[in-house]
């Protein structure tokens, strides 16, 4: 559906992009991860064809940004960080004065009843937009965005300046929106991308450091296989069998965390599933398993050690330069 090949964005002599490369399936809801600065916004813009690329191509549903404007742009519904929301209209008037600024061919009555049914905007929609919360003005962009049922949604921050409970709708309504559209979705909140994407680009510095899912990128960055296990038994005789099960390299207790259980954290061999025969020996002498879990790591973490390898080979790039 996207196909972004080469792209590269100069701001006089600092490089914003470096050559991006990624494309983005249909019906896939990309998470475009990266810190404040990191080029997510930039690429955003290129793609929907708000700003030029110094070099480079990018194309939606086949055709190019820069040859085919006009046809990138009705297939694309772009939700800013800040929506472009005019306060002294009503919701009404707001979404009649873009249907007809996007020259929507759609039939306009039933088509903004869908799109307000689909953002729950019914209950405001002869309301002034400057009366309105945050969350509110968040939907009226989100509506704006699905004018002509473009099928490509860019989204860049929608959950900034929200509560909690207005974070969930809105991340709910993106997996709604997610099952009939291709979705890229920027942020640097972290708990946003994991919760609502199947798929994560991280950017930093503008340039790709990673691209999967949180799980793959987790296996990538590291090698070790641990395993948290809570265990009903005598503390001493249970470390020691989980110190001599076949496979671990490593046994650590941390401690009772309820009476009678004891928590240990596994560390197995590179390649070994120590499970099954854990259970198995644990079993055999009637300890029982009261809570596994892998210990894999979060996505805060794969971001942090993206970015920290990132910038310790650039300082190491650049100590090779002296």
């Amino acid at each position: 559906m996207i196909e972004v090949r080469n792209l590269t964005k100069r701001y006089g002599a600092n490089k914003a992009l470096a050559n991006l490369n990624f494309s983005v399936e249909e019906g896939d809801i990309l998470g475009f991860l990266g810190p404040n600065g990191a080029g997510k916004t930039t690429t955003m813009n290129i793609i929907t064809g708000y700003l030029s690329a110094t070099s480079g191509t990018v194309s939606v549903d086949g055709f190019d940004v820069l040859e085919n404007p006009y046809d990138v742009k009705s297939r694309i519904g772009y939700l800013p960080e800040q929506p472009p929301l005019y306060q002294d209209m009503t919701v009404k008037e707001y979404l009649y004065f873009m249907y007809e600024l996007k020259r929507v061919s759609l039939p306009r009555e039933k088509h903004l009843e869908e799109i307000c049914e689909l953002v729950q905007l019914n209950d405001v929609y002869s309301r002034l937009i400057k009366n309105l919360s945050k969350g509110y003005r968040q939907r009226v962009g989100l509506a704006q965005a699905l004018l002509g049922n473009p099928p490509v949604l860019i989204l860049d921050e929608p959950t900034v300046g929200l509560d909690p409970k207005q974070i969930i709708e809105i991340r709910n309504l993106i997996k709604q929106l997610g099952k009939k559209h291709t979705v890229i979705l920027s942020s640097h909140i972290l708990s946003e991308v994991q919760a609502v994407c199947n798929r994560i680009i991280v950017i930093h510095k503008g340039t790709i450091v990673a691209d999967g899912t949180s799980e793959s990128l987790s296996k990538d960055i590291t090698s070790d296989r641990r395993l948290t296990v809570r265990v009903a038994g005598p503390r001493d005789k249970v470390y020691k069998t989980l110190r001599e099960l076949p496979g671990v390299q490593k046994a650590e207790e941390s401690g009772e965390k309820e009476p009678g259980i004891y928590e240990f954290v596994l560390e197995g061999k590179a390649g070994v599933d120590v499970r099954r025969t854990l259970f198995s020996r644990l079993s055999e002498r009637n300890w029982p398993i009261m809570g596994l879990k892998t210990a894999e790591l979060n996505l805060e973490d794969i971001f942090l050690s993206l970015t920290e390898n990132s910038a310790e080979k650039e300082g190491d790039e650049y100590a090779g330069n002296l």
